[in-house]
């Protein structure tokens, strides 16, 4: 046995359990998102954009875990023998893996930019341009750049200001031929405002393109010749710093407070790494490690270019050949107009993300807001988008009279400063913010509506795997259940009860359907999955399919191995880090562990258990992993419609199926694909789960609306 049931009712693991390195998994994932790059079957638009992702990830990666992992290793040898793993070896191990990373990376690029030149698409530097394109140039630099660069000559200042996390600069030496003394270095900031890329006046059928730092580079003479200068060669290099700040607060003053200091404390933070042109001048080079104070450990020589992540906005009108991505379907009982509060008062709706449509979501926050009946609306708001029609259809209930209480979750990391502007905007049209939980995460994805209508009261809301943000949910793989049923909306009422009143922490626990973090989620899919031990010793039909973002839990990881050595079916969907040894020779059942990675990001966290003929499903905002169980409020939500599950464990089996995009999860983190066997057709599940969702609404559909 790996754990043991206390009289607590809870859950400890007994050995330690053998597992992945989380760091190591996650890098293995990011390789997954490399290797999209790589496939010549992935159009070249998606394969750049790819090269983006990949760079983001590692951008975010150096700024939170190795950052985490850096301070750890400056602890003491007492301090850091309590630590699971060693800080430093880990640290090795990653840089090791990123120069290899970064090697298969502009190996991949030189091969993509190969591509693009055989379909008449340049990538052109400052000395490639022809006569009409430097005149363009220059009229552009004028006209848009040049108002926005200041040069710092570093060599005149006593402290160089500290670099952007998040820009790139050019590192210049400029020079005199007719006098070697006029030696001089200067540091500018491409303007993250503007474009990176440019496209320039081509002829014929080619399409040139420009980046914005080439740009500055061929008008260097423009900004130094009147100095003296006739001398000018700039290299782009680029800061990650620390991202993380701590919050230690008692109060939503404080809270705010602490907040804006963070942010402004996050863009001074430790530098985690630096990444120069690796045909950099050495001398430049050391002057700027000694200026900036950098170690060793945070050199990270690349290209030419950083900045890969602004590769995902390439601008896609220089393809001629492109294929438009499918429209999203419009649920069939949701196509307006109709009232969507009447179709949830006789059945459930599921919305499974970016397949469906995601205009329902606010064309029912819309109907509650100009419904005379409805008295409030209560939401948990995560990751908004810039111009949220969310938030607006917010502000419209609260203008209109509806007491509307809006949960911001102000510790989103990187979308700090995005909460701060909306919880402001929103506080001013009367709207109840709560700021979330003091040291606990507000993470779940629910929304709930009073109406009272002859003197009886009805509520309607949803639950979703993924945020209310109407720009993700095109390529975000989530599903939203949206629902008028008492049991699961009175425990959503209780969560926002609790979050309203914090001191009132029986009313998580007082939750009946929904299993809540941190209060018993981990117990309740411990329980479940004991069922299916029971059950399959029993002979009676039995089975466990979890699909997650991060299965790093040591307690519920352990359970998992348990239920294979007993010989239960296990399928595991885990997109990013999966920390379980899949494979195991204890094992009765060996376990079906995949990743799939594809055009749209898999984000949803669903679990199926057959239950002896009767599965429960059930759909989450958690991942399994301790900060979401233990430090997150979270919720799972039953699918309780015989329809909707059956929908639903379609979808998955699609996923299950899947031997185009998905990669085997094995102990040796290869990330081989899943073999296809010879004649087996190719089944690419988004663009099969596409095809269902779409027939199933096309026969929903009556004949006369056809």
């Amino acid at each position: 046995m790996y754990f043991r049931e206390q009289n607590t009712g809870t859950y400890t693991v007994m050995a330690k359990v053998e597992k992945i390195v989380r760091d190591i998994s996650w890098m293995s994932f990011n390789a997954r998102v490399m290797q999209e790059a790589k496939d010549e079957s992935v159009p070249l638009l998606d394969r750049l954009k790819f090269l983006g992702i990949f760079s983001n990830n590692l951008d975010e990666f150096f700024r939170v875990r190795v950052a985490s992992l850096r301070r750890m290793a400056a602890l003491s040898k007492t301090a850091k023998a309590s630590l699971e793993e060693d800080p430093d070896k880990t640290l090795n191990r990653i840089m090791n893996l990123v120069m290899e990373q970064n090697k298969d990376f502009d190996k991949t690029f030189s091969v993509i930019i190969s591509e693009l030149e055989k379909n008449n698409i340049f990538l052109k530097t400052e000395k490639q341009l022809t006569q009409a394109q430097k005149e363009f140039v220059r009229n552009y630099y004028d006209d848009h750049v040049r108002t926005l660069i200041v040069p710092l000559m570093i060599e005149s200042i006593p402290q160089i200001p500290y670099l952007k996390d998040k820009s790139i600069y050019l590192a210049c030496i400029l020079g005199s031929m007719s006098n070697p003394m006029m030696h001089r270095y200067s540091l500018i900031e491409v303007p993250t405002e503007l474009p990176r890329f440019v496209v320039l006046p081509s002829s014929g059928k080619y399409r040139d393109i420009i980046l914005l730092e080439d740009i500055i580079r061929f008008n260097l003479p423009q900004l130094f010749s009147a100095f003296g200068f006739d001398q000018f060669i700039g290299y782009v290099i680029k800061v990650t710093r620390d991202a993380e700040f701590d919050f230690d607060v008692d109060g939503n003053a404080d809270l705010i407070g602490n907040l804006e200091k963070g942010l402004k404390g996050r863009k001074k933070g430790k530098a985690t790494r630096f990444v120069y042109d690796k045909s950099i001048d050495k001398v430049l080079l050391e002057y700027l490690i000694k200026r900036l104070q950098l170690k060793k450990d945070n050199l990270v020589p690349g290209g030419r270019i950083h900045n890969f992540k602004d590769f995902m906005a390439f601008p896609a009108a220089v393809f001629q050949d492109r294929v438009p991505k499918p429209e999203p379907i419009m649920h069939p009982a949701l196509i307006q107009p109709v009232r969507i509060m009447e179709v949830l008062g006789k059945k459930d709706i599921l919305l499974n993300f970016p397949y469906h449509s995601f205009d329902p979501l606010i064309d029912l926050l819309r109907e509650a807001a100009i419904d005379p009946h409805v008295e409030s609306i209560k939401i948990t708001c995560y990751r908004l988008a810039k111009n949220s029609q969310i938030a607006n259809a917010l502000l419209n209930a609260a203008r209109n009279g509806k007491k509307v209480t809006a949960v911001l979750e102000l510790k989103a990391r990187f979308d700090e400063e995005a909460n701060l502007k909306w919880r402001e905007r929103l506080a001013e049209e009367g709207v109840n913010v709560i700021l979330g939980i003091p040291n606990m995460k507000v993470h779940a994805k629910i929304c709930l509506i009073k109406k009272v209508e002859f003197g009886k009261v009805k509520h309607f809301g949803f639950v979703s795997t993924g945020n209310f943000n109407e720009v993700t949910a095109n390529f975000y793989g989530d599903h939203c259940l949206l629902t008028s049923n008492r049991q699961i909306l009175a425990d959503v009422g209780r969560v926002f009860t609790y979050l309203e009143k914090p001191e009132k922490n029986t009313a998580l626990k007082a939750c009946k359907v929904l299993p809540v973090s941190p209060v018993n989620m981990r117990n309740a899919f411990l329980e479940l999955m004991d069922k299916e031990i029971k059950h399959h010793k029993a002979g009676k039909t039995s089975g466990i399919t979890i699909k997650l973002n991060s299965l790093v839990d040591e307690v519920l990881m352990a359970k998992i191995s348990e239920a294979a050595m007993e010989g239960v079916k296990v399928n595991l969907i885990i997109r990013g880090i999966c920390c379980l040894i899949s494979e195991n020779k204890k094992f009765k059942k060996t376990i079906k562990a995949i990743s799939i990675v594809d055009e749209y990001l898999e984000h949803a966290r669903v679990f199926i258990f057959e239950n002896a003929g009767d599965p429960k499903v059930y759909i989450s905002s958690a991942d399994w992993m301790v900060r979401n169980l233990d430090h997150r409020i979270e919720v799972a939500c039953p699918i309780i419609s015989k329809e909707l599950k059956k929908d639903l464990i379609n979808i998955i089996n699609l996923q299950l199926a899947e031997n185009d995009k998905a990669r085997i999860l094995d102990n040796q983190q290869k990330n081989n694909y899943v073999p296809r066997k010879e004649h087996e057709p190719v089944i690419r599940s988004q663009k099969k789960i596409y095809e269902y969702i779409k027939e199933e609404a096309e026969q929903s559909i009556p004949a006369k609306a056809k």
